[in-house]
């Protein structure tokens, strides 16, 4: 008697159930994702000049979460060794000078010349206003698709003192990547000319010609910290007036003390969407770097920077956790309703609450 022939499907086993096969999957999934943020891994693509790992690097800069920032700090720690050998230009402007313009021309220009560019910018106002950088990106059409150039919008929804924190750290991730020229801009609001200032090494003031007064409005500060000032749109009908101008900005630059770095700002004219005088700001910027490396107040200005990051780092720390402290934030509105009504004095409320604090760490 011959013997029963079975089924294909009867002599065809499963080899691995569908269970185990899901949970393999599972599992490599988790391991490829594990992968992707380990610091060790994240730091080699980094220093190999990838734009994914540079924008996880950025993003983990970016977060409140603890591990996360712990793993950034690894990161940064790792990449700082390869950091510091761009020029850091700081870019600021009121709204509508043509900042977006300027930059894209300025970084399409580098790019010509073998420099691979970063933009990042200092906007902590961007969840309310919806920030110009975010705005930057869409409108940097031609940068944002040049393969050596890497535009990073503002964490939208933080402080000043955040971004103006992370952005100092994406410099030195930038760095670590390849990107040997590093643009941040400022919205021009507030104190954020100041936060860009102490981490750049050339601080650009864009401004327009126009009628009248052209220094009315403009505040001291800016015009002291100023490295050039850069008129744009000087083209067609407003070349004229941008003339003017240039005479009247030269004036007012020569009235303020010289810098420490002995160097003497200049005014150079412009017309980014024309792509004029793009060339002659760049050659400016070249001849600020060459003369403060020659008489060495460019290290000097960078370690300055470093310093003031290392007090103000402590201080946002500080400062974060004393506003946060349980005890703190039920008693700061009694005490700012008492000095309201001139029942305390503010000095004596600030003692008050700075002892509660100290003691509720003594707990």
């Amino acid at each position: 008697m011959k013997p029963n022939k079975k089924s294909a499907l009867e002599e065809k086993k499963p080899l691995v159930s569908p269970e185990t096969t899901s949970s393999a999957a599972i599992q490599k999934i988790k391991e490829k994702r594990a992968k992707k943020t380990n610091p060790e891994h994240l730091v080699r693509q980094i220093l190999a000049g990838n734009i994914t790992a540079l924008s996880q690097a950025i993003t983990l800069v970016e977060s409140k979460n603890n591990l996360h920032l712990k793993t950034a700090n690894h990161i940064i720690n790792n990449c700082l060794p390869h950091s510091g050998n761009s020029i850091r230009i700081g870019i600021t402007g009121v709204p509508g000078v043509g900042k977006s313009t300027f930059i894209e021309a300025l970084g399409n220009y580098l790019t010509t010349k073998n420099h691979r560019v970063a933009v990042l910018a200092v906007d902590p106002s961007s969840s309310i206003t919806k920030g110009s950088i975010l705005g930057d990106k869409t409108r940097m059409e031609d940068l944002v698709k040049n393969e050596n150039a890497f535009i990073r919008p503002s964490a939208s929804g933080d402080s000043l003192g955040g971004v103006a924190q992370h952005t100092r750290e994406s410099i030195v991730l930038c760095e670590a990547a390849g990107y040997d020229v590093i643009i941040v801009e400022t919205v021009g609001v507030g104190q954020s000319e100041t936060a860009v200032h102490s981490m750049v090494d050339f601080f650009l003031l864009l401004k327009l010609a126009g009628a009248g007064d052209e220094l009315q409005g403009i505040k001291r500060g800016i015009m002291e910290m100023a490295d050039t000032i850069a008129i744009n749109k000087a083209d067609g009908d407003n070349l004229k007036a941008a003339k003017l101008a240039k005479v009247e900005f030269n004036r007012a630059l020569h009235l303020y003390p010289l810098k420490v770095s002995r160097w003497q700002p200049k005014v150079v004219l412009c017309s980014a969407l024309k792509n004029e005088g793009i060339s002659d700001i760049w050659n400016v910027v070249k001849l600020y770097i060459s003369q403060t490396k020659e008489n060495n107040s460019f290290s000097d200005k960078r370690k300055e920077q470093n310093t003031y990051w290392f007090l103000q780092t402590i201080n946002d720390a500080l400062k974060q956790e004393f506003y946060s402290n349980s005890n703190i934030e039920i008693e700061l509105q009694k005490r700012i309703l008492q000095i309201e009504n001139s029942k305390i004095s503010p000095f004596t409320a600030a003692r008050d609450l700075l002892q509660l604090y100290y003691s509720s760490k003594e707990i």
